[in-house]
């Protein structure tokens, strides 16, 4: 009989009391089932990552942990953000396949057996694709396929659309996700980044079973400009063109006004298109440094090398709390020391 192999499912929560029980319930009642089928036998651990929450949800875990030992949990110290949680918990997970999971349930738990079986014939990494997306607002939708659109257009790494964070991965992928060594982490990217070979599964995006998303407007707003800063040069090379044909237009239009004045002499300028052509040019300029900015902000986090995330406790399967991080995570190099 051949060993069995390990699955690990990483499930990063920020104030989901009422979610927990239900998705252990619904994953368990899968993994349990593949366990017996003809493919081999199967071991499984559930690791929720809790990202700061403010309310019961880390009681609920101990909960589930303590009914399960194959329930794990990882408390962060505070709300670091969902990137952040799921990188916590790929490093924390000890699976040789490693699945990334909401815990709303609108990641239909029946799509593990079938990324599982994927896995076995030989993909690397096995993606959920959503192929309807009406439990989502119309205005979701639509940003979410403008982002997809322009993201693809000016990177180099191609984000398949319509494919979130509900994934598996094998262990040399999670391997080599956890040695990048960046802290601020668009996870989608990264996923996209590090190759592998990757095969897709269908599914209809479901509605929420338990409480409501996380993502504001204004979040998700943040989320595509860290998408597009992380994998594209182009916001700021662009600029250098845009300054090209200012540039030009300006001369050919200095020429025009020296052959008219010539021509027919020095009429009085007009204050009005002084003052548009003046505001037009200062909000380019300003628009142009705010895009300077916002890669200058990145660079600056990253040359701090703060770690992405910071453990305050681990929940082992039998409820007990574990002494919290004490090193920096793995795909945190240390900076030379010495003068």
């Amino acid at each position: 009989m051949s060993a069995a192999v390990l699955i690990s499912v990483v499930v990063p929560v920020f104030n989901e009391e009422t979610a927990i029980g239900p998705f252990v319930a619904a994953v368990q009642t899968v993994l349990n089932e593949a366990a017996s089928g003809p493919a081999g036998p199967i071991d499984h651990e559930i690791v929720f990552v809790d990202d700061g929450s403010g309310d019961a949800t880390a009681a609920a875990i101990r909960n589930a942990a303590s009914d399960d030992p194959r329930v794990r949990g990882v408390l962060l110290s505070r709300n670091f953000g969902k990137e952040a949680a799921m990188t916590a918990g790929l490093a924390e997970a000890h699976g040789d396949a490693v699945i990334v999971m909401d815990v709303d349930l609108q990641d239909p738990p029946e799509l593990v057996a079938r990324m599982i079986d994927r896995w076995r014939a030989g993909a690397k990494v096995v993606a959920a694709r959503r192929i309807d997306r009406s439990a989502d607002s119309a205005l979701k939708r639509l940003t979410a396929g403008w982002f997809y659109r322009l993201h693809n257009r000016i990177s180099a790494i191609q984000i398949p659309e319509n494919v979130g964070d509900f994934r598996l991965l094998d262990r040399a992928a999670v391997d080599a996700v956890n040695a990048l060594p960046e802290n601020r982490r668009f996870m989608k990217g990264l996923f996209a980044w590090i190759g592998f070979n990757t095969e897709f599964v269908d599914f209809r995006r479901p509605a929420r079973e338990t409480g409501e998303s996380k993502f504001s407007g204004w979040r998700l707003w943040r989320f595509a400009v860290e998408g597009i800063t992380s994998f594209s040069e182009l916001p700021l090379v662009v600029w250098t063109y845009i300054g090209f044909t200012v540039s030009m237009l300006a001369l050919g239009f200095a020429g025009w006004i020296i052959v008219k004045t010539l021509a027919f002499g020095i009429d009085t300028p007009g204050y009005a298109s002084t003052l548009v052509v003046t505001l037009f040019l200062g909000g380019m300029q300003l628009l142009g440094i705010g895009v300077l900015g916002e890669y200058i902000a990145r660079i600056y986090d990253e040359a701090k090398r703060r770690p992405p995330y910071v453990i305050a406790e681990r929940i082992d399967g039998d409820a007990r709390p574990v002494a919290g991080q004490t090193e920096k995570p793995a795909m945190v190099r240390p900076l030379p020391t010495g003068k």
